[in-house]
């Protein structure tokens, strides 16, 4: 198991340098890749990602991470307009199932045709040159892209469990609250527990993968 210690950027403790990691998980907030006025610790967190890739690490980002990563590799992040909230399924791109070989052969072996995931934003992105795209849902054309091997941007969460979700609803309820054809009720995102469990399964599943790239052997 890789681990993975935690810098939680906005605070004082200074983030680490790309040659002092081996890969970078980026999570997501409610913010947006271009409220760097506001955020100030944004250009860095940027600075930190294109570094890592420049220096062969592997970088795995998750929602705004997924904008993050790809705004650093030249793709677009903009507002979809519309909120996607809550559980909908991701169809599976034809591209990421075409190699052989690779993490992208391994990934389109691993991700079903179509499965269940968790949502939680507002903005999307293009795929950056040269990127596999992931997959779609009906309200998001770009779900996520693999980029050479180095990078994997997922904008859904197969990682959310009861507890992350609850918490996203406690703290972030006025969202849902909004209402929209993509956004579903405080009560249907919690419904089904087996839900989160199958979307942490397939999780698991993705992030062996990672490790056989980050530590082969």
């Amino acid at each position: 198991m890789v681990s993975a210690p935690l810098w939680e950027v906005g605070t004082k403790a200074a983030l680490p340098a790309a040659s002092d990691v081996d890969l970078l998980i980026v999570m997501g907030g409610p913010m947006s890749v271009h409220d760097e006025t506001e955020y100030r610790w944004l250009p860095a967190e940027k600075q930190l990602i294109g570094t890592a890739l420049d220096a062969g690490r592997f970088v795995l980002g998750i929602c705004l991470g997924a904008q993050l990563i790809a705004e650093v590799l030249g793709a677009a992040v903009a507002p979809m307009g519309f909120h996607e909230i809550g559980w909908f399924p991701v169809r599976r791109s034809d591209a990421i199932a075409a190699p052989a070989t690779g993490l992208a052969g391994t990934l389109g072996r691993a991700l079903p045709q179509r499965f269940d995931a968790f949502h939680w934003h507002g903005d999307t992105f293009t795929i950056p040159p040269g990127a596999y795209p992931i997959g779609a849902s009906d309200a998001c054309p770009s779900q996520g892209f693999l980029w050479r091997d180095r990078a994997l941007a997922l904008q859904f969460h197969l990682e959310t469990t009861v507890e992350s979700a609850q918490a996203l609803v406690e703290n972030c309820g006025d969202e849902i609250d909004g209402g929209g054809r993509y956004v579903q009720s405080r009560e249907a995102i919690a419904a089904e527990a087996a839900r989160f469990a199958g979307a942490n399964r397939l999780m698991e599943t993705v992030w062996n993968a990672i490790e056989q790239v980050v530590s082969p052997g």
